[in-house]
């Protein structure tokens, strides 16, 4: 049963974001309140004034919860639930509600769990009110249906649990990445804010049949796919987590494993919704995280998708000042796809170089080998050797060199 909730947002331009946070969540929202917060008060985070009109509206309507746009502090979410009587759940309660539903693989679960319990650490002050979250729904998900039957000492103790087990499969994902290494193919990272079509754009190129629903944050864990280009460059595509304003620091520290693979990238497809009439600033909050993980000198293509759902505006997009470089798409029907492939093609040469060789006609493994990690650009059969001009990667055409120069 989804429940009642009361919007509030205090910056008065990101109600549109919690509304659609609401929405993943799984809530039906029946008031929603907006304000400039001139200041930050130590009881209620809002103006008393405010903190009681929103109580009155939640004692009217039969408000179950009351879901705000700002991280509080644990004292000011406490004060909020004794006034309202119903759950207060904050920015960052409600984004790890929506990981805790979203999580699939093992590691991703385990990483909401711990993103979740050094939330909650701090939280376990008074129950009161609280208490009723016991009862299911919107911040309960994850380990969230028994947490207040915690006491410090078992969080912590689970922590501990959490980050041995993490650190386990940090060592397996680690392995599987150097074999991984071993065939040089190029990555290619999806990265964008939530929503912005990054799991379509994924399927559409690769024909894979990765969940890409019209919800924030519906892929969490990373997915990668093999990808031919139109030159017969084979890379390798990966989907990642969406970001977005404010993301939780726990996030961003049980995320990690997510993270890395934006990292590893040789070049980044940066994904920007431009149905959204504040893409722009979407996209510099992607760009500022991409900052903050040390990538963003990795080479860059901005693909600016949904032009379909805009048509009356496309004109308007046009004139607006755009990153560089970039192309426009749209994923879902298949607009513009030829271009940003040629695109990619050109942000990789730096990851090959053409090279010419003559094998022995019995080294076929060789032979193989550059077919199926490389571009053959020229073959020639001679009396007992084959002559190859291939464009391949810089660490295949070393080997090459030192076994045929």
């Amino acid at each position: 049963m989804n429940e009642k909730a009361l919007l509030v947002s205090l910056d008065g331009d990101s109600l549109k974001e919690i509304q659609e946070l609401a929405y993943t969540a799984g809530a039906v929202v029946c008031e929603q309140v907006s304000q400039h917060l001139k200041r930050i008060t130590p009881t209620y985070f809002m103006g008393e004034g405010k903190a009681k009109e929103i109580a009155q509206k939640v004692s009217e309507q039969g408000i179950q919860v009351v879901l705000i746009d700002e991280d509080l502090s644990p004292a000011q979410q406490n004060n909020l639930e004794e006034l309202c009587g119903v759950k207060v759940i904050d920015r960052t309660g409600l984004i790890l509600d929506i990981f805790a539903q979203r999580a699939q693989s093992q590691a991703g679960k385990l990483q909401v769990e711990l993103a979740q319990l050094n939330y909650l650490l701090p939280r376990l002050t008074g129950h009161g009110v609280a208490m009723s979250r016991l009862g299911g729904g919107i911040g309960t998900r994850g380990p969230g249906e028994t947490k207040l039957e915690y006491d410090r000492r078992k969080i912590r103790d689970r922590i501990s649990v959490l980050k041995k087990e993490l650190k386990n499969l940090k060592i397996t994902r680690d392995m599987h990445r150097q074999k991984r290494q071993g065939v040089p193919l190029p990555i290619v990272t999806i990265v964008g804010y939530t929503n912005a079509g990054k799991s379509t754009l994924l399927n559409t190129l690769t024909a894979s049949h990765v969940l890409a629903e019209d919800k924030l944050f519906a892929t969490l864990d990373p997915t990668t796919r093999k990808l031919i280009l139109p030159n017969h460059q084979k890379i390798l595509l990966t989907d990642t987590v969406g970001f977005i304003k404010k993301l939780p620091v726990q996030l961003v520290e049980a995320f990690k494993a997510t993270l890395e693979e934006v990292t590893e990238a040789d070049v980044l497809l940066h994904v920007i919704d431009i149905s959204q009439p504040n893409f722009e600033d979407q996209a510099r909050e992607v760009l500022k995280i991409l900052h903050e993980l040390g990538v963003s000198k990795t080479p860059t293509l901005h693909v600016y998708n949904k032009i379909d759902a805009c048509p009356k505006d496309q004109h308007v997009f046009l004139t607006r000042q755009r990153f560089h470089p970039f192309c426009v798409i749209s994923a879902e029907q298949k607009i513009g796809l030829d271009v940003l492939l040629t695109k990619v093609q050109d942000l990789l040469t730096h990851f090959t170089e053409v090279i010419e060789v003559k094998l022995p006609m019995e080294d076929q493994k060789i032979l193989s080998q550059i077919y199926s990690e490389g571009q053959v650009l020229e073959k020639k059969y001679l009396k007992n050797s084959i002559r190859i001009k291939a464009s391949v990667s810089h660490k295949l055409a070393n080997r090459l060199k030192q076994l045929y120069s």
